[in-house]
């Protein structure tokens, strides 16, 4: 068995974002097997997932312990991810392996891609909300202000079975055949049937339900997808230390600029997945870097914050310190 040292390389490199964010295993792993290593994209999708099923246990594990988790939720969600991943495998697998399917792959990969960019926009429009209403990002609760009782639990959600199970169906559909969406395409359609969820109860309940999800879909590849075993063995060499090392330093990464960072990393990926070229590509990431910080600011408005993180309101209030909040909570 070849043991390719760059692959592993690459694969470390990613799996540092993806400790420093919880986000991009699939959405990165899978396009750079494509683009950069040549492996053919059901390949790379088989590989991935193999590989994701060893890794993605240690992050739900974390939100267990912290009772993040609304495990009603992550039951109803896995009723429908868990078949539907293992029939998105047999799926790709029925409709063959030329040259014809290996596009239809890797352009649904574009689409999740594009997802997986969104779902990261989302996650952080999230965290900037619970900081304009004064939750802190460690339990979901408000801070009392001065005066006020403490604050209470995190708030329950009646769960909604069969939208639910839908949601994960369709998720989990969309992993079987890409490897992408389990930490993007879910959480974006969680966030829309249950808006009262915080952000780390949306994060925690998608990485717990992603566990059963990501295995099904493995195991159908193992069975009947074109699974590698040295490419396998490669990124599981270089993403279980990044991953370690990514968790490591999150705490004192600016997690808002990585995740900006990924997500455009994700876009300029799906792009190239659907065939635009280079100068369309370039056009099209400088729209984005022009457009993108304006919409933010908008945003900010509407959630009460100043227009930038490093500015303050009349009426807004600093720390102890004299610091802005809201700045040092993007931090």
């Amino acid at each position: 068995m070849h043991f390719d040292y760059t692959m592993a390389i690459g694969s470390f490199l990613v799996a540092v974002v993806v400790g420093l964010t919880g986000m991009g295993g699939g959405a990165l792993m899978t396009p750079m097997l494509v683009t950069f290593f040549g492996v053919p994209p059901l390949a790379a999708v088989s590989s991935d997932l193999v590989a994701a099923a060893v890794m993605k246990p240690v992050g739900s594990f974390v939100h267990l312990r912290r009772g993040t988790v609304n495990l009603r939720l992550v039951a109803w969600l896995c009723a429908g991810s868990v078949p539907a991943a293992f029939c998105g495998v047999l799926i790709a697998r029925a409709l063959g392996t030329g040259e014809g399917v290996q596009s239809v792959i890797q352009k649904g990969l574009g689409i999740a891609l594009l997802i997986a960019a969104a779902g990261l926009a989302v996650r952080g429009y999230l965290a900037m909300r619970d900081r304009a209403e004064g939750r802190t990002p460690e339990t979901g609760r408000r801070t009392a202000a001065p005066g006020e009782p403490a604050a209470t639990e995190m708030p329950s959600v009646a769960v909604r079975p069969v939208p639910t199970a839908l949601v994960g169906a369709v998720g989990g559909l969309v992993v079987g055949i890409t490897s992408v969406g389990s930490g993007s395409l879910i959480i974006v359609a969680l966030l829309a049937l249950y808006p009262a969820l915080k952000a780390n109860q949306l994060v925690g309940t998608d990485l717990v339900q992603a566990v059963p999800l990501v295995m099904s879909a493995a195991l159908g590849h193992l069975l009947f997808g074109e699974f590698t075993l040295s490419v396998t063995v490669a990124l599981l060499a270089g993403s279980i230390p990044g991953v370690y090392l990514g968790s490591r330093i999150s705490s004192r990464a600016p997690g808002g600029l990585i995740r900006r960072a990924l997500a455009f990393v994700l876009l300029a990926s799906a792009l190239k997945m659907f065939g635009v070229g280079n100068a369309q590509t370039v056009w099209a990431l400088l729209a984005v870097l022009l457009l993108a910080p304006a919409f933010w600011m908008v945003l900010r408005v509407r959630c009460g914050l100043p227009p930038l993180p490093w500015t303050r309101t009349a009426d807004s209030s600093a720390d102890s310190s004299g610091r802005d909040p809201d700045r040092v909570a993007a931090q």
